[in-house]
């Protein structure tokens, strides 16, 4: 019987076989057919979601050889993150939003009164710095300050919102918008009006003499889920619509996109990613191809895949995946952009990834182009 069985499988091989390359055997013989099944194969291999697909089934088998022989969890896998208390959120006083109950105008001594010393400082497509503040990405927020170390941005994308109109994270999309004024279309600088083009992912509000980005999540019922608070007079400083390329901003942009992935990998309950050094060569580099032979996407012109350059810069990973961005002016709207965007979204929160590291580069218009890649050693 079990020779039948094999005998069985065999036939219905070569018949599998005989129907897709049966007209080629018949034109070009035997080597016809090794020709189209290495192509075949080639191509295949080559393709993002086939690469994407045999990483996660070889993680998924490796987790079970751990479990099954009893191994605990190799070094820099995630831990649980243990909780930090959430502040006591107020009503603002004098805006109509706050953030860990800091406001546009009051000063640093006052944040880091409340939130400590800072974690980081990188600079802004507005040309001030955002100062982030959290403990172990736990309670983000980001705050930017002008000369007078005054707030005059501020951001988050965690519980920490509060407003006079009730609004918060998880406050229903219908809710914001019944409460607040009639959403801005465009923002106009001098004589130009920069239009806002954003698929219903945020809605802009020019009130207190600032300009509020409420953003929601399509895949948690249209929620709020970051706010970012920029003034009338910090906007008014930026000219166009993109930031003043640099290798400062383009740093800036990486680090603050790396923060907001932890940042949002935490609300969701996950680990944190730490930041690889060596594949952000890669991923800088992808970003650059992108912008200077004006494409996008995760197969390059020479057909390498994202694996394959991870590979050919000697980047070892079990697992790996990569996110694309282009034309966001910061990389706020790039994370909040991903997180929309179902396929990216899992990336960013796919619960067995250890390392993260973002490569950013400017177009000659100036439009930044993010790639993210994630892996697992």
């Amino acid at each position: 019987m079990p020779k039948l069985r094999r005998v069985f499988l065999l036939l219905l091989i070569a018949g599998g076989m005989w129907y897709i390359y049966g007209d080629t055997f018949n034109e070009s013989g035997v080597q016809g057919v090794y020709e189209e099944m290495k192509t075949d194969v080639v191509e295949i291999s080559q393709d993002p979601e086939v690469r994407r697909t045999v990483n996660a089934i070889s993680l998924e088998v490796q987790s079970l050889f751990d479990r099954l022989t009893g191994e605990e969890p190799t070094p820099g896998s995630n831990p649980e993150v243990p909780d930090v208390e959430k502040p006591s959120l107020d009503a603002p006083s004098d805006q109509s939003f706050s953030v860990h109950n800091i406001e546009l105008g009051d000063t640093r001594q006052t944040v880091e009164e409340q939130a400590g010393a800072p974690k980081r400082a990188s600079l802004n497509e507005y040309g001030v710095n955002w100062v982030a503040y959290h403990e172990n990405y736990q309670n983000f927020f980001m705050v930017a300050y002008n000369d007078q170390n005054q707030v005059v941005g501020l951001y988050t994308n965690q519980d920490l919102v509060s407003s006079k109109e009730s609004i918060q994270i998880g406050s229903s999309k219908q809710s914001v918008q019944s409460a607040m004024p009639d959403s801005q279309s465009s923002i106009r600088k001098g004589l130009t009006r920069y239009q806002v083009q954003n698929k219903d992912e945020y809605d802009l509000f020019n009130i207190d003499q600032s300009y509020v980005t409420v953003f929601y999540d399509k895949h948690e019922q249209n929620t709020v889920t970051a706010v970012q608070i920029i003034s009338e007079e910090l906007e008014q400083q930026k000219e166009g619509f993109f930031g003043e390329p640099s290798a400062a901003l383009k740093e800036g942009f990486e680090y603050q996109l790396f923060d907001l992935t932890n940042a949002a990998r935490v609300e969701h309950g996950l680990g944190v990613l730490s930041w690889d050094e060596a594949v952000k060569t890669t991923a800088r580099d992808h970003s650059k191809d992108m912008a200077v032979n004006n494409y996008f996407s995760h197969t390059n012109p020479e057909g390498q895949s994202p694996f394959d350059r991870m590979t050919e810069d000697g980047i070892a990973y079990r697992t790996a995946g990569e996110n694309l961005a282009a034309g966001q002016s910061s990389s706020i709207f790039a994370h909040e952009g991903l997180m929309n965007s179902i396929g990216h979204r899992e990336n960013i929160l796919h619960k067995d990834f250890e390392r993260l590291a973002v490569g950013v580069a400017f177009n000659e218009e100036a439009q930044p182009y993010y790639t993210e890649n994630f892996l697992t050693k």
